[in-house]
C-alpha cells in the first residue's frame, strides 16, 4: 500500500499552475479593492464621533452651569485638543479637536448657546441648544 502512494506521488507533479495562482491573486486584488475604501470611511466616522462626544460634553457642562447661575459662560479653549474651560470646569476634548461657543452674533438667540467644533479633516459639527442638538449644517 505504501509502494503505491510512493509511486503515485513521484509520478505527479506538484505544485499549482500559474493559472490558478492568478486566479488567488485577482480574488485577494478584488476584496482589497473593496475593502481598503470602507476602512477609511471607517476612521472617517470614527473622528466625527469624537467631535459629538466633545459637543454633548462641553452642552452638559454649560446646562450644569445654567442651572447653577442662571446664565451661560463662554467657554474657553487656548489651543486645539486643550481642554475647554466652561466656568470653573474643564472638559478634555479629542486630540486636535477645536470647540467654539458663541452666545450672540448671527443665528443665536438670546439665552441660547451654539457650539462648534472642528476637526481639520472632516466637516464641522455644532450643537444648538435652542434647536436641541447636534448637526452639521450650522445653528438656527
Amino acid at each position: 500500500m505504501l509502494a503505491r502512494i510512493r509511486k503515485s506521488m513521484e509520478q505527479k507533479d506538484q505544485g499549482f499552475t500559474l493559472i490558478e495562482l492568478l486566479v488567488v491573486i485577482i480574488i485577494i486584488g478584488i476584496l482589497a479593492a473593496i475593502a481598503i475604501p470602507v476602512f477609511l470611511n471607517q476612521r472617517k466616522k470614527a473622528v466625527e464621533a469624537s467631535m459629538k462626544a466633545d459637543l454633548r460634553s462641553v452642552a452638559n457642562e454649560m446646562e450644569t452651569y445654567f442651572v447653577d447661575n442662571q446664565s451661560y459662560p463662554t467657554p474657553s479653549q487656548t489651543a486645539a485638543g486643550a481642554a475647554v474651560t466652561v466656568g470653573s470646569t474643564t472638559v478634555k476634548v479629542s486630540n486636535a479637536a477645536t470647540v467654539i461657543a458663541s452666545q450672540t452674533g448671527t443665528g443665536v438667540a438670546a439665552g441660547t448657546y451654539c457650539l462648534k467644533a472642528t476637526n481639520g479633516t472632516s466637516t464641522a459639527w455644532y450643537y444648538d441648544s435652542d434647536a436641541g442638538g447636534l448637526n452639521n449644517t450650522g445653528c438656527a
